[in-house]
């Protein structure tokens, strides 16, 4: 260990000693120099400051948390507020590299997106990007994302508001009418189509028939739709609409009715037997 101690003895050795022992003295502060200077090389100074913190070296903002000890032992801080007060650490400016703070920007926003609900309430909602980003304490970025309500009005709306009216395929007809007058026209006959649709819900009544009972959860059932049932769009009414939620009924089966999804249709083509037509 390394220790020297040169201070007021020595000058007071001056004043007894005199013009003799001046030169003693002087040679003794010498020494002391030498020794101090070897000393501070061979043993390494005690670390302090802000680089003796553990990650993160440094805080933002006011954080009376964020200090550490000087050479002296006295306290000092390592947060952006510091430079304010001035009680910052020697090393704050080399070890955290503190320039000016520098606030977020952010972009203009984007577009609303779509409403969640093609078909009542819903939600929309648009975005920003931030440009910027807040660095030495600068003010953070304010909301990216907003959100408000909407109400969907799409022109599927009336179509997922109709109840299919359905019966069992034995009611398939396909004679000539005997009432009908030679004068009178044919009516004319349309390329019939299948829909595909995936039962969601059905009603304890439908378990009264046998061809309705087939109607339960989950069950993919063909409806067709032939030319006597459609409108004058050429369909059926309540065929569906893929990815929502419609409605049907039993035409026969009274208190019969539930929920289904289309999944697929096909057009000029006949549902195998056992399926259901639109009435």
């Amino acid at each position: 260990m390394c220790m020297c101690v040169c201070g007021a003895s020595g000058a007071r050795e001056v004043s007894v000693m005199g013009v003799r022992g001046w030169s003693s003295a002087r040679l003794g502060f010498v020494v002391c120099g030498y020794l101090a200077f070897f000393c501070g090389e061979l043993v390494p100074r005690a670390e302090a400051g802000c680089r003796e913190r553990e990650s993160p070296s440094c805080c933002t903002g006011r954080n009376n948390e964020c200090f550490e000890y000087t050479k002296r032992k006295t306290v000092c801080y390592c947060d952006t507020y510091c430079q304010k007060t001035g009680d910052c650490c020697e090393d704050y400016q080399r070890v955290c590299q503190i320039s000016a703070a520098i606030d977020c920007v952010v972009g203009s926003w984007g577009p609303w997106s779509s409403c969640t609900s093609p078909c009542g309430v819903g939600s929309t909602e648009r975005s920003r990007q931030v440009s910027v980003p807040p660095r030495n304490g600068g003010t953070p970025c304010p909301d990216l994302k907003q959100r408000r309500g909407c109400f969907g009005n799409n022109a599927i709306c009336s179509t997922a508001k109709e109840v299919a009216k359905i019966l069992p395929d034995s009611f398939k007809r396909n004679f000539k009418d005997p009432w009908r007058r030679p004068h009178m026209l044919m009516r004319e006959e349309k390329a019939s189509y299948c829909v595909y649709l995936r039962v969601k819900q059905a009603s304890a009544a439908c378990k009264l028939k046998l061809w309705s009972a087939q109607l339960v959860r989950e069950r993919l059932v063909c409806a067709e739709c032939q030319s006597d049932a459609m409108s004058k769009s050429d369909r059926c009414g309540g065929d569906g609409l893929e990815g929502t939620r419609t409605f049907w009924a039993a035409a026969s089966v009274p208190g019969c009715h539930g929920s289904w999804v289309r999944e697929s249709s096909s057009d000029g083509c006949r549902c195998p037997s056992y399926s259901v037509l639109f009435v």
